[in-house]
């Protein structure tokens, strides 16, 4: 056993021969140590403040107990092990002491296998240090990259409503400068082959037209930032629909805030692809799209389908790839806004998309 210092062990006992024979077997087994002996409640309680490494204490005391102790140790050095140190007790007292957080229970008549039973309690209280540090360092990383993940998800929805606005503002308007001019020249004389190609032009550009405005649209709808996101979801989700001839709509529950919130980027993304995948790939007849704005701040979306549903978790395992790329970035973008996402199917029946974000973590 590698100790850099004395271990510093609280034994509770009203026996003094006993306390002498703790200490001769703790010598015995080569241990450096120091023992300090209480035998009530109140000289436990200061022993505590000076901050043993671990407690022995008898099952049988007059003014005390390990079930008593037990319960200071809980108030006042939570983790601090405790080993009952006594002499034939019954089972079902032993199974008491285990189930109140005693570590371990050893015989009187046994003292020579105490110091293993210390050596081993100890390396699993530094087990168990060396595991909390670890999930707080990864609790702490994770909270960093969620940070990051923002910022960048940020920046991103940031540069599309740049480029949304450069796409409306200039290169639609000059597409329907175009149009005009076009329709200009047209109402004009001209030989039946040049008419021909002014209307194939004509047709060129109003297509292009269009698609300016849908893809300023997809990347940035004008509605969610002058309307709110009820407005943007029903204006998506019916594009989405009529396009694909599909039949279903938007339902909102509760009175949307009028400020609007960090998460509604994120949960107005989450219905797009949610919608999306629905229509590619679900054979969906029917897609429903519901927001509720809870009373405090708390959203729920969901968007279901009676499509013919798929295997969640085999679609999920193995990690992100090409054939879950939009599923995985749905869960992300849910817990990047303070959210959680969960993905429920039925083969034949339909699927169902539900995020829920909560005010507290928005």
């Amino acid at each position: 056993m590698s100790i850099e210092r004395p271990l510093k062990l609280l034994c509770v006992e009203d026996s003094p021969d006993d306390v002498e024979l703790i200490r001769l077997a703790m010598i015995r087994h080569g241990m450096s140590f120091r023992l300090e002996a209480v035998s009530e409640e109140a000289p436990f309680r200061a022993a505590l403040e000076r901050d043993p490494d671990l407690v022995l204490c008898d099952y049988s005391l007059p003014m005390f107990s390990p079930l008593r102790a037990l319960e200071l140790i809980e108030e006042s050095r939570p983790g601090l092990p405790l080993i009952v140190v006594t002499r034939a007790i019954g089972e079902e007292a032993a199974v008491a002491v285990l189930r109140a957080g005693a570590r371990d229970y050893h015989l009187k008549e046994r003292l020579n296998l105490l110091g293993p039973a210390i050596e081993r309690v100890m390396r699993e209280r530094r087990l168990e240090a060396e595991r909390r540090r670890a999930q707080m360092a990864v609790a702490d990383a994770y909270r960093r990259l969620s940070r990051v993940s923002a910022r960048i998800v940020d920046a991103q929805e940031r540069e599309r409503a740049l480029i949304a606005r450069e796409l409306h503002d200039e290169l639609g308007q000059t597409m329907t400068g175009i149009v005009l001019h076009l329709h200009a020249v047209r109402r004009a004389r001209l030989p039946d082959g040049a008419a021909a190609s002014v209307d194939t032009a004509l047709a060129l550009a109003q297509d292009a037209v269009e698609q300016v405005r849908r893809m300023s649209f997809m990347l940035r709808p004008p509605q969610l930032d002058l309307l709110g996101l009820s407005a943007a979801v029903r204006s998506t989700v019916e594009r989405q629909l009529g396009a694909a001839g599909v039949q279903g709509g938007v339902e909102v529950f509760g009175a949307e805030p009028r400020e609007a919130a960090p998460c509604w980027i994120a949960a107005f993304r989450i219905v797009q692809e949610a919608v999306t995948n629905a229509l590619r790939h679900s054979r969906a007849s029917r897609v429903v799209v519901r927001l509720r704005f809870v009373a405090g701040g708390r959203l729920v979306v969901t968007v279901g389908d009676d499509g013919q549903g798929f295997d969640v978790p085999g679609v999920l395992a193995g990690g992100v790839r090409d054939e879950n790329f939009g599923l995985a970035g749905m869960v992300e973008r849910a817990e990047m806004a303070g959210g959680h996402l969960r993905i429920r199917a039925k083969r034949a029946l339909g699927t169902v998309v539900r995020a829920v974000f909560e005010p507290s973590r928005i």
